[in-house]
């Protein structure tokens, strides 16, 4: 049985600016993010489309941006519709209190569709090409929030047998021993997920093929993960005895597997 290490959130203190590690695995998201949407620029179709324009470095920058706009905003959102409507409701301006933590990955995507949408419509791109071109280098910045979910001894996972050689102690969740659930979910929705999909989307697939694989994939990895999670303890176990994440996953997982079948029909 392992100890959660006390890990200082604050991974660096200059006079009254802290750089905490969340922000540091936000970054190195970011900049994963460059450095493989850049490769995904030399990979096809990409590099042979040239209508309405060829793919180009600027639009790796436009969509990061856009990409963590929606993040931002769909995340925020989504965890006040998704997780504590009630509250937010009589309480409307503490939606807007993002420095008190909440945020929701279901959120987040939505968010980040709805930005793709955007650009896509403004650039005159096909929605499908453009979440084809984003979703595999997405996993790997998911790996390094589970990373700043570590760090910060959040997010834990449900009491584990003491003889699990990696169970764990958190501060702030008893002395029972857990499952480390962000580990499970940095292997699993992170680098797993990664590797797939990269490989997947290196032969050539049917428009709409490629992002269909993220939704599928990612939404049976984090159900398979919410096993392990400890769920919210405001909202507990729901229906059937699936946690809230779960229930969420449950339309990617349909959804993804639908797109990828239309996706593959209209191609023929």
């Amino acid at each position: 049985m392992l100890t959660h290490p006390q890990i200082d959130p604050v991974a660096l203190q200059l006079g009254p600016l802290a750089i905490h590690w969340y922000g540091i695995t936000y970054l190195v998201a970011f900049g994963l993010f460059l450095l493989l949407a850049r490769a995904r620029l030399k990979h096809e179709p990409f590099v042979s489309i040239r209508q309405p324009r060829p793919w180009e470095l600027r639009d790796v920058e436009d969509i990061l941006f856009l990409g963590v706009m929606g993040v931002v905003v769909g995340g925020r959102l989504g965890y006040c519709l998704f997780y504590k409507p009630a509250y937010y409701l009589s309480h409307p301006l503490e939606v807007f209190y993002v420095w008190t933590g909440g945020m929701s990955f279901h959120g987040g995507m939505l968010g980040v569709l709805v930005a793709m949408v955007w650009y896509a419509r403004s650039r005159q791109r096909p929605w499908l090409q453009v979440m084809d071109f984003v979703a595999p280098c997405v996993p790997t910045g998911l790996a390094a929030g589970r990373v700043g979910n570590f760090i910060n001894g959040e997010l834990w996972g449900r009491v584990a047998d003491p003889s699990l050689p990696w169970a764990m102690v958190f501060r702030g969740a008893g002395d029972l021993p857990r499952h480390p659930s962000q580990v499970y979910q940095f292997l699993m929705e992170g680098v797993l997920l990664f590797v797939l999909l990269w490989l997947y989307a290196r032969k050539p697939r049917a428009t709409g093929q490629v992002g269909a694989v993220f939704l599928f994939g990612y939404g049976v990895f984090r159900f398979i993960a919410e096993f392990f999670r400890e769920p919210d303890a405001h909202l507990g176990l729901l229906s059937l005895g699936m946690s809230m994440g779960q229930w969420l996953c449950v339309p990617m997982i349909v959804g993804g597997a639908l797109l990828w079948l239309w996706s593959g029909r209209r191609a023929v």
